[in-house]
Parts: structure tokens; sequence; C-alpha cells
């Protein structure tokens, strides 16, 4: 069995119940992309240099999604694909967030980061069991391709 397969598998294994499991569908990329929110919101320091480059993607938030995306590719080519639109789609909207928006990036995203988290905890205490990430820190990022991968189950693709 590939390791995602088995990672996939064991992620499952605390999240059965059908509430806790629509609970996850909002909550954990409003997680993820108020992660990205959160990170796009650090000053860009020595990233600054970067900016003719590439604009306002020059940031913390890319290089970490950048990172994150190798762990990704690491386990699952076709899964990394998903989740780097999935990225992309965060980023440009953290950007546009951090232009139009009279509140900052960073409290928008502090505020859906509490929400989601609060909801992730309800949904697990109906589920009946912890949250796969206090047994292994990695299901924190197996949460997001674990929603990707029935994205792909539903299309047909591979994962």
């Amino acid at each position: 069995m590939r390791k995602i397969d088995e990672l996939l598998a064991e992620y499952g294994v605390t999240h059965q119940n059908p509430t806790n499991k629509t609970i996850h569908w909002v909550c954990v990329p409003a997680i993820f992309f108020s992660i990205v929110g959160l990170v796009f919101s650090i000053p860009q320091g020595p990233l600054e240099n970067l900016q003719p480059l590439l604009g306002n993607f020059a940031n913390w938030a890319t290089l970490v999604l950048a990172i994150v995306l190798i762990y990704y590719a690491l386990l699952s080519p076709p899964l990394a694909l998903g989740m780097f639109l999935f990225s992309a789609i965060c980023l440009a909207v953290a950007n546009l967030i951090s232009i139009l928006s009279p509140v900052p990036l960073w409290a928008v995203s502090l505020i859906i980061f509490i929400l989601a988290w609060i909801f992730q905890f309800y949904g697990h205490k109906i589920e009946g069991k912890k949250p796969s990430f206090i047994k292994d820190v990695q299901f924190l990022l197996i949460g997001p391709a674990w929603l990707m991968h029935f994205i792909y189950k539903r299309f047909g693709f591979a994962y």
C-alpha cells in the first residue's frame, strides 16, 4: 500500500460521522486558507527583493506553500496538483482581501482560524474521537489531501 493510501485511511478512521465529515468539508479548507492568510500577512522582509519579479506574491505564504506542495508531491503528484490549484486560490483570495478589505487580512484570517477550529473540535466531539493530528502532526496536512482525494474520486481521477 502506498504511504498516501495509508495516511488517508488512518485519517478516515477518525472521520466517520456524517456531521463531522460535513464540518470538515467547510472547516478544513477554511483553516488552510486562514493559515495562508496569516502567513501572507507577515511582513516581507528579505523577500522584498523578489517583489519586482513576483509582485504581491513575493511573500512568506508563497514560500511556505512551496514547501508544503513538495511534501504533497512526495506523497502523491496528482494530489499535489490539486493542492497546488487550491493553494493558488487561497493566495489569490488572500491577496484580494489584503488589497480591498478595510479589515486587515491577519484579522480576517485569525477570526476564520478560531471559528473553524471551534467547529472542528465540535465535530470531533460528535465523532467521539480525538483529531488525528494529536497523534501525528503531519495529519494537519493530510486533512486537506483527504478532502481532495474525495474530489478526485468523484471525477474519476487517480490520486
